[in-house]
Protein backbone atom coordinates (compact mmCIF):
# COMPACT_ATOMS: atom_id res chain seq x y z
CA UNK A 1 0.00 0.00 0.00
CA UNK A 2 1.58 3.36 -1.39
CA UNK A 3 2.16 5.75 1.47
CA UNK A 4 0.16 9.29 1.60
CA UNK A 5 2.62 12.06 0.92
CA UNK A 6 2.75 14.50 3.54
CA UNK A 7 0.05 17.58 3.78
CA UNK A 8 2.37 19.93 5.85
CA UNK A 9 5.78 20.75 5.71
CA UNK A 10 7.54 21.15 9.62
CA UNK A 11 10.29 24.22 9.86
CA UNK A 12 13.12 24.34 12.38
CA UNK A 13 13.93 27.66 13.42
CA UNK A 14 16.92 28.41 15.61
CA UNK A 15 16.53 31.98 17.88
CA UNK A 16 20.65 32.02 18.97
CA UNK A 17 21.24 34.79 21.43
CA UNK A 18 24.88 36.04 22.25
CA UNK A 19 25.01 39.62 24.68
CA UNK A 20 27.97 41.59 23.20
CA UNK A 21 28.77 45.34 24.34
CA UNK A 22 26.05 45.61 26.49
CA UNK A 23 23.32 44.56 23.50
CA UNK A 24 21.29 41.38 23.22
CA UNK A 25 22.29 40.23 19.33
CA UNK A 26 20.71 37.34 17.60
CA UNK A 27 22.18 35.49 14.70
CA UNK A 28 20.47 35.68 11.59
CA UNK A 29 20.79 35.24 7.88
CA UNK A 30 19.41 37.51 4.44
CA UNK A 31 16.28 35.72 3.11
CA UNK A 32 17.24 35.49 -0.76
CA UNK A 33 13.98 35.96 -2.02
CA UNK A 34 13.07 38.84 0.19
CA UNK A 35 16.27 40.31 1.22
CA UNK A 36 15.19 40.79 4.60
CA UNK A 37 16.77 39.17 8.05
CA UNK A 38 15.33 36.03 8.80
CA UNK A 39 16.40 33.64 11.37
CA UNK A 40 18.59 30.47 10.24
CA UNK A 41 15.49 27.67 9.69
CA UNK A 42 14.99 25.09 6.89
CA UNK A 43 12.72 21.93 6.80
CA UNK A 44 12.98 18.91 8.46
CA UNK A 45 14.06 15.95 6.74
CA UNK A 46 12.24 12.77 7.99
CA UNK A 47 15.02 10.74 6.29
CA UNK A 48 18.56 12.30 7.12
CA UNK A 49 17.61 13.64 10.31
CA UNK A 50 16.71 11.18 13.22
CA UNK A 51 15.47 14.07 15.43
CA UNK A 52 14.39 17.37 15.02
CA UNK A 53 17.21 18.71 17.12
CA UNK A 54 19.65 17.29 14.47
CA UNK A 55 17.74 18.37 11.69
CA UNK A 56 17.88 22.45 13.62
CA UNK A 57 21.49 22.25 14.07
CA UNK A 58 22.37 20.90 10.34
CA UNK A 59 20.45 23.75 9.16
CA UNK A 60 22.29 26.10 11.80
CA UNK A 61 25.77 24.65 10.87
CA UNK A 62 25.01 25.09 7.15
CA UNK A 63 23.66 28.12 7.21
CA UNK A 64 26.25 29.99 9.46
CA UNK A 65 28.94 27.88 9.98
CA UNK A 66 27.68 27.83 13.78
CA UNK A 67 27.87 24.52 15.87
CA UNK A 68 25.65 24.94 18.23
CA UNK A 69 25.78 23.57 21.93
CA UNK A 70 23.08 23.47 24.71
CA UNK A 71 19.16 24.09 22.74
CA UNK A 72 15.93 23.66 24.04
CA UNK A 73 12.78 23.75 22.32
CA UNK A 74 11.01 27.60 22.59
CA UNK A 75 7.27 26.91 21.13
CA UNK A 76 5.44 25.22 17.97
CA UNK A 77 3.85 27.31 15.54
CA UNK A 78 0.87 26.25 12.92
CA UNK A 79 -1.29 29.23 12.08
CA UNK A 80 -2.70 29.00 8.78
CA UNK A 81 -1.11 31.00 6.10
CA UNK A 82 1.77 32.09 8.44
CA UNK A 83 3.94 31.13 5.39
CA UNK A 84 3.67 31.71 1.99
CA UNK A 85 4.96 28.42 0.36
CA UNK A 86 1.43 27.42 2.01
CA UNK A 87 -0.30 28.06 -1.59
CA UNK A 88 2.95 27.20 -3.61
CA UNK A 89 3.23 23.45 -2.14
CA UNK A 90 -0.25 23.21 -1.09
CA UNK A 91 0.41 21.91 2.30
CA UNK A 92 0.11 23.49 5.72
CA UNK A 93 4.14 24.96 6.95
CA UNK A 94 4.07 24.33 10.80
CA UNK A 95 7.56 25.49 12.27
CA UNK A 96 9.60 24.48 15.37
CA UNK A 97 11.70 27.04 16.69
CA UNK A 98 14.42 26.33 19.31
CA UNK A 99 16.65 28.85 21.55
CA UNK A 100 19.99 28.51 22.12
CA UNK A 101 22.31 30.68 23.66
CA UNK A 102 25.95 31.38 23.22
CA UNK A 103 28.64 33.43 23.53
CA UNK A 104 29.32 35.68 20.22
CA UNK A 105 32.01 34.36 17.65
CA UNK A 106 32.37 35.62 14.17
CA UNK A 107 30.28 33.20 11.69
CA UNK A 108 32.54 31.54 8.90
CA UNK A 109 29.68 32.52 6.55
CA UNK A 110 29.40 35.91 5.06
CA UNK A 111 25.61 35.73 4.53
CA UNK A 112 25.18 35.54 8.67
CA UNK A 113 25.18 38.48 10.58
CA UNK A 114 24.77 39.21 14.34
CA UNK A 115 22.06 42.26 14.75
CA UNK A 116 20.25 43.82 17.78
CA UNK A 117 17.45 42.74 18.89
CA UNK A 118 16.24 45.89 20.01
CA UNK A 119 16.69 46.85 16.06
CA UNK A 120 13.91 44.44 15.50
CA UNK A 121 11.65 45.11 18.61
CA UNK A 122 12.50 48.95 19.53
CA UNK A 123 9.71 49.28 22.25
CA UNK A 124 11.27 46.53 24.84
CA UNK A 125 13.97 48.67 25.62
CA UNK A 126 14.01 50.75 28.77
CA UNK A 127 17.68 50.96 29.65
CA UNK A 128 17.22 54.54 29.23
CA UNK A 129 13.80 54.80 30.65
CA UNK A 130 10.85 54.64 28.95
CA UNK A 131 10.91 54.71 25.08
CA UNK A 132 9.19 58.09 23.44
CA UNK A 133 7.99 55.56 21.11
CA UNK A 134 5.44 54.20 22.96
CA UNK A 135 3.53 57.50 23.78
CA UNK A 136 4.37 59.30 20.92
CA UNK A 137 3.84 57.00 17.91
CA UNK A 138 2.63 53.26 19.15
CA UNK A 139 -0.36 54.67 21.54
CA UNK A 140 -1.99 57.10 19.29
CA UNK A 141 -1.99 54.32 16.50
CA UNK A 142 -3.68 51.67 18.97
CA UNK A 143 -5.71 53.87 20.30
CA UNK A 144 -7.21 54.45 16.22
CA UNK A 145 -7.45 51.26 15.55
CA UNK A 146 -9.59 50.21 18.45
CA UNK A 147 -11.84 53.45 18.61
CA UNK A 148 -14.55 52.93 21.27
CA UNK A 149 -13.75 49.16 21.84
CA UNK A 150 -13.26 49.30 25.53
CA UNK A 151 -12.24 45.21 25.14
CA UNK A 152 -9.56 46.82 22.61
CA UNK A 153 -8.50 49.77 24.88
CA UNK A 154 -8.16 47.78 28.05
CA UNK A 155 -5.61 45.26 26.03
CA UNK A 156 -3.81 48.02 24.78
CA UNK A 157 -3.36 49.56 28.09
CA UNK A 158 -2.38 46.13 30.32
CA UNK A 159 -0.42 45.09 27.33
CA UNK A 160 1.79 47.98 27.07
CA UNK A 161 1.57 49.86 30.58
CA UNK A 162 -0.82 53.08 29.69
CA UNK A 163 -2.60 54.40 32.03
CA UNK A 164 -1.39 53.58 35.04
CA UNK A 165 -1.18 49.95 34.15
CA UNK A 166 2.24 47.68 34.75
CA UNK A 167 4.74 47.03 32.27
CA UNK A 168 5.56 43.51 32.38
CA UNK A 169 8.60 42.72 30.55
CA UNK A 170 7.45 39.42 30.04
CA UNK A 171 4.79 40.16 27.53
CA UNK A 172 7.08 40.79 25.00
CA UNK A 173 5.27 38.20 22.35
CA UNK A 174 1.70 40.10 23.17
CA UNK A 175 3.06 43.47 22.38
CA UNK A 176 4.59 42.06 18.62
CA UNK A 177 1.39 40.62 18.29
CA UNK A 178 -1.23 43.60 19.20
CA UNK A 179 1.27 46.00 17.36
CA UNK A 180 0.48 43.30 13.92
CA UNK A 181 -2.81 42.95 14.80
CA UNK A 182 -3.24 46.42 14.51
CA UNK A 183 -1.41 47.11 11.04
CA UNK A 184 1.59 48.52 12.97
CA UNK A 185 4.30 45.76 12.08
CA UNK A 186 5.74 45.60 8.42
CA UNK A 187 4.71 42.12 8.79
CA UNK A 188 1.23 42.09 9.02
CA UNK A 189 -1.45 41.66 5.71
CA UNK A 190 -3.76 44.34 7.16
CA UNK A 191 -3.71 48.03 7.04
CA UNK A 192 -4.86 51.36 8.37
CA UNK A 193 -5.25 54.58 6.70
CA UNK A 194 -2.01 56.35 6.65
CA UNK A 195 -0.86 57.81 9.85
CA UNK A 196 1.44 60.21 10.17
CA UNK A 197 2.06 59.32 13.89
CA UNK A 198 3.51 55.99 13.30
CA UNK A 199 6.81 56.29 10.68
CA UNK A 200 7.82 52.58 10.15
CA UNK A 201 11.38 53.67 10.15
CA UNK A 202 10.63 53.39 14.21
CA UNK A 203 8.52 50.77 14.41
CA UNK A 204 12.13 48.18 14.16
CA UNK A 205 13.51 46.37 10.65
CA UNK A 206 11.47 43.59 9.22
CA UNK A 207 12.00 40.25 9.46
CA UNK A 208 10.79 37.50 6.85
CA UNK A 209 7.94 35.24 7.63
CA UNK A 210 6.80 35.46 11.03
CA UNK A 211 10.04 35.34 12.48
CA UNK A 212 9.99 38.54 14.40
CA UNK A 213 6.85 36.91 16.36
CA UNK A 214 9.54 33.98 17.19
CA UNK A 215 12.16 36.65 18.39
CA UNK A 216 9.40 38.01 20.57
CA UNK A 217 8.57 34.69 22.21
CA UNK A 218 11.98 33.96 22.67
CA UNK A 219 13.24 37.25 24.46
CA UNK A 220 9.78 36.78 26.92
CA UNK A 221 10.72 33.31 27.83
CA UNK A 222 14.36 34.73 28.43
CA UNK A 223 12.99 37.40 30.67
CA UNK A 224 11.03 35.13 32.63
CA UNK A 225 13.99 31.92 32.86
CA UNK A 226 16.49 34.65 34.40
CA UNK A 227 14.14 34.64 37.49
CA UNK A 228 14.78 30.85 38.08
CA UNK A 229 17.40 29.84 36.52
CA UNK A 230 20.84 31.15 35.79
CA UNK A 231 20.86 30.88 32.03
CA UNK A 232 22.59 34.31 32.18
CA UNK A 233 26.28 32.81 33.08
CA UNK A 234 25.62 30.94 29.44
CA UNK A 235 26.27 33.99 28.09
CA UNK A 236 29.61 35.03 29.96
CA UNK A 237 33.09 33.73 30.26
CA UNK A 238 34.09 31.89 32.73
CA UNK A 239 35.20 34.69 34.44
CA UNK A 240 33.70 38.29 34.77
CA UNK A 241 33.59 41.22 36.90
CA UNK A 242 30.05 42.05 38.37
CA UNK A 243 30.13 45.04 35.97
CA UNK A 244 29.88 42.52 33.24
CA UNK A 245 27.11 40.20 34.90
CA UNK A 246 25.21 43.59 35.84
CA UNK A 247 25.11 44.62 31.84
CA UNK A 248 24.29 41.52 30.86
CA UNK A 249 21.26 41.13 32.51
CA UNK A 250 20.29 44.47 31.61
CA UNK A 251 20.68 43.70 28.32
CA UNK A 252 18.42 40.80 28.34
CA UNK A 253 15.68 42.32 30.53
CA UNK A 254 15.66 45.87 28.73
CA UNK A 255 15.86 47.14 32.42
CA UNK A 256 18.41 48.65 34.82
CA UNK A 257 19.29 47.63 37.70
CA UNK A 258 19.78 49.21 41.10
CA UNK A 259 23.78 48.68 41.23
CA UNK A 260 24.29 48.38 45.07
CA UNK A 261 21.20 46.12 45.40
CA UNK A 262 22.03 44.08 42.56
CA UNK A 263 25.45 42.90 43.59
CA UNK A 264 24.94 43.01 47.28
CA UNK A 265 21.98 40.12 46.61
CA UNK A 266 24.06 38.03 43.73
CA UNK A 267 26.69 37.76 46.19
CA UNK A 268 24.68 36.70 48.97
CA UNK A 269 22.48 34.37 46.90
CA UNK A 270 25.94 32.85 46.64
CA UNK A 271 25.75 32.89 42.93
CA UNK A 272 29.19 33.83 42.55
CA UNK A 273 32.32 33.79 44.08
CA UNK A 274 35.76 35.43 43.60
CA UNK A 275 38.45 33.85 41.72
CA UNK A 276 41.14 36.25 43.42
CA UNK A 277 42.06 37.87 40.08
CA UNK A 278 41.69 41.22 38.72
CA UNK A 279 40.65 42.87 35.33
CA UNK A 280 43.15 45.51 34.44
CA UNK A 281 41.39 46.41 31.37
CA UNK A 282 38.47 48.63 32.67
CA UNK A 283 40.85 51.69 32.24
CA UNK A 284 40.39 52.59 35.67
CA UNK A 285 40.22 50.92 39.26
CA UNK A 286 41.26 47.12 38.22
CA UNK A 287 37.98 45.10 39.02
CA UNK A 288 37.72 41.69 41.19
CA UNK A 289 36.79 38.35 38.50
CA UNK A 290 34.10 36.18 39.84
CA UNK A 291 32.85 32.55 38.47
CA UNK A 292 29.42 31.47 38.57
CA UNK A 293 29.27 28.74 41.39
CA UNK A 294 27.96 25.69 40.19
CA UNK A 295 26.96 24.21 43.95
CA UNK A 296 24.22 26.72 44.02
CA UNK A 297 22.12 24.34 42.44
CA UNK A 298 22.20 21.83 45.59
CA UNK A 299 21.35 24.88 47.39
CA UNK A 300 18.76 26.70 45.92
CA UNK A 301 15.44 25.57 43.85
CA UNK A 302 15.62 28.62 41.38
CA UNK A 303 18.85 29.73 41.35
CA UNK A 304 17.76 32.94 39.09
CA UNK A 305 18.96 36.91 39.34
CA UNK A 306 15.79 38.61 39.84
CA UNK A 307 15.48 39.57 43.55
CA UNK A 308 12.87 42.40 44.74
CA UNK A 309 14.18 45.86 45.51
CA UNK A 310 16.94 44.91 42.54
CA UNK A 311 15.34 46.08 39.57
CA UNK A 312 14.44 49.91 38.85
CA UNK A 313 13.47 51.85 35.98
CA UNK A 314 10.83 49.08 34.51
Amino acid sequence: MTASPPTYLLSLDAVIIAVTADAPRVLCVRDTQTAVWSLPSGPLDPIHHPTMERGLRDWVQQQTGLALGYVEQLYTYGDRERDPRESELGMRVLSTAYLALVREQPSPDAQAQWIDCYGFLPWEDWRRGRPDLLDHHVRPHLLRWAGRDKRRRERIDLTFGFDAAPWDPERTLERYELLWEAGAAAESPFSMPADETLPQSRMGARMALDHRRILATALGRLRGKIKYRPVVFELLPPSFTLLHLQRTVEALAGAQVHKQNFRRLIESAGLVEGTGQLDHSTGGRPAELFRFRHEVFRERPAPGVYFPGAWWGR
